[in-house]
C-alpha cells in the first residue's frame, strides 16, 4: 500500500496549532505554526495485523487511549506543517499495512545433521567422564 492510497476519515483526526518553542527574548513574536495532529487509531478500522504493526512503528507516539500524536514543526507556515503531519501519518499507516513475508523453513543437509550429532556425542562423553568418581 502506498501513502497516496491511504484514506483517513476526518472524524478520526483533530489538529491543534502550537506556539513555536525554543530560545527567544521578550521581543520575539511567537506565532503558532507547529501543527500537532491527533488521530484516533480505533476509528481508522485497521485490520488486526496492521494495528499491531502500527503500535510497534509508532512507539511512544501512541498513547494508551489509542491516540496517535504527530507533531510537525519543520516549516514556517501552518499549512505546510499541517500537510507534513498528514503526510507522515499516511506513511505510517501505509507502512503498517505491509505484511512481512513468512519465513520458509529449510531442512538442514545430511552433513549438517551428522555434524550436530557428532558434537552432541562429544559433549556427552565429556559430561560422562566428568561425573565418574572413583573410590580407591
Amino acid at each position: 500500500m502506498r501513502p497516496e492510497d491511504v484514506v483517513i476519515p476526518e472524524e478520526a483526526l483533530s489538529e491543534r496549532f502550537l506556539a513555536a518553542t525554543g530560545p527567544g527574548g521578550q521581543n520575539v513574536n511567537k506565532v503558532a505554526t507547529a501543527c500537532q495532529l491527533r488521530c484516533d487509531v480505533y476509528r481508522l478500522q485497521l485490520p488486526l495485523h496492521a494495528y499491531e504493526k502500527l503500535k510497534s512503528l509508532a512507539g511512544s507516539k501512541l498513547t494508551t487511549g489509542g491516540e496517535l500524536i504527530i507533531t510537525a514543526r519543520n516549516y514556517r507556515t501552518q499549512e505546510a506543517n499541517r500537510e507534513d503531519a498528514r503526510r507522515r501519518l499516511a506513511e505510517l499507516i501505509a507502512a503498517a499495512h505491509v505484511r512481512q513475508a513468512k519465513r520458509r523453513p529449510t531442512r538442514p543437509s545430511r552433513a549438517a545433521r551428522a555434524k550436530r550429532v557428532d558434537a552432541k556425542k562429544g559433549r556427552g562423553e565429556v559430561k560422562a567422564g566428568r561425573g565418574k568418581v572413583r573410590l580407591d
